[in-house]
């Protein structure tokens, strides 16, 4: 005869800790729920949502704070086009440089207003017209910055590789209705 196994759990304990269990998983995955989204959290979840303030390296812009680029920023849209996405306007961590502003992810749309004159920028230079604005492109590895050269003040989008076309003409729209167009000074 065999004896009867004294180490097996009963039926009703093994019920309990299933209940258990369960209940254990549907509070853990409440709280992702709930309490999953975090501001302070500034890993990326997806490599075009903002993360968080983006920090931007000060450049010489001496004329970043006047009142073309004042109207500027301000008439700036909170969103984008960009390869078929909308890109948000990120914050910028402070110290903010003064007349920048960026849109998108890991690889921003970066504007920076009042400038100084591009070296690139001659008499021979070839401009292109977007949108009533004339720009002078400069490409870089990864990237591409437009120069506006035909207004008081320079302004520079610098835009990744595979942006496509829509920020440099949402910008330049509103360069267009801001601004007043001078004739390019090389």
């Amino acid at each position: 005869m065999s004896e009867p196994d004294a180490a097996a759990p009963s039926r009703p304990l093994i019920i309990v800790a299933a209940v258990l269990g369960v209940g254990l998983v549907a509070g853990v995955v409440a709280i992702g729920l709930i309490g999953g989204n975090d501001d302070t959290d500034t890993t990326p979840s997806d490599a075009n949502q903002p993360s968080g303030p983006l920090p931007l390296v000060a450049v010489a812009a001496p004329k970043s704070g006047s009142a073309a680029c004042d109207t500027l920023t301000d008439a700036l849209p909170d969103t984008m086009e960009s390869a078929g996405e909308r890109l948000a306007r990120r914050k910028l961590a402070k110290p903010a440089p003064e007349g920048a502003a960026a849109w998108g992810g890991v690889n921003p749309v970066v504007l920076r207003c009042g400038i100084h004159k591009p070296d690139a920028l001659t008499k021979t230079s070839k401009l292109r017209q977007i949108n009533g604005v004339q720009w002078l492109p400069v490409t870089d590895q990864g990237a591409s910055t437009w120069y506006a050269v035909d207004r008081k003040v320079y302004i520079a989008l610098t835009v990744p590789r595979d942006a496509g076309t829509g920020p440099l003409q949402e910008i330049s729209d509103v360069i267009d209705k801001e601004l007043e167009a001078v004739p390019p000074r090389p």
